[in-house]
């Protein structure tokens, strides 16, 4: 999961996931109506081992700790992400990052890269499009595109009113956040 992933999942987010492998077992034991078998398929283990990582006699390998995670991380929320998402997709979001900002502009002007941290609200359609390719598998790159076209509109053409020419390069992301 990239960066930019990673700040979404947390903008989707009001309360975090149980952080222990036992609480998070429980709550998808809850999930599975009490089947430690339907568990133990949902996870890709035996039955056994999902009683014993239930009674705390064992502890789950890393790599099942792991889709123990991302199985909680899958059905954590679901009503408040799905609201969080339609707010963000009708108003738009706010994103905190900082990265490197490049410029293609008229010439004299500077094009080197440099970090920049901005915080900018960008529109719904900009949110909506970049739901849409995290939907469809986007890779990261094709996602900090579509935020960049979304900053250059906002924040360095401040809404068609400066800088006609210019085009913004979104990289090096350092760290990013969003804002619902």
């Amino acid at each position: 999961m990239g960066e930019i992933d990673q700040g979404m999942e947390r903008a989707l987010y009001t309360k975090p996931i149980p952080r222990s492998d036992a609480a998070r077992l429980r709550f998808l034991l809850r999930q599975e109506k009490g089947s430690t078998r339907a568990l133990a398929v949902r996870l890709g283990v035996s039955q056994r081992a999902v009683q014993h990582w239930l009674k705390g006699d064992r502890h789950p390998r890393p790599d099942a700790g792991a889709r123990i995670e991302a199985e909680v991380r899958r059905s954590w929320q679901p009503r408040v992400r799905r609201r969080l998402r339609r707010q963000a997709e009708a108003a738009g979001m706010v994103i905190h990052a900082r990265a490197q900002f490049g410029f293609t502009a008229a010439p004299g002007s500077t094009d080197d890269p440099r970090l920049r941290l901005i915080t900018q609200h960008i529109p719904a359609d900009t949110a909506a499009a970049l739901f849409a390719a995290r939907d469809a598998g986007a890779p990261e790159a094709r996602q900090a595109g579509i935020i960049a076209e979304g900053l250059q509109e906002a924040y360095f053409k401040d809404g068609g009113r400066r800088a006609p020419g210019l085009l913004v390069e979104f990289t090096g992301i350092d760290f990013i956040d969003f804002g619902i």
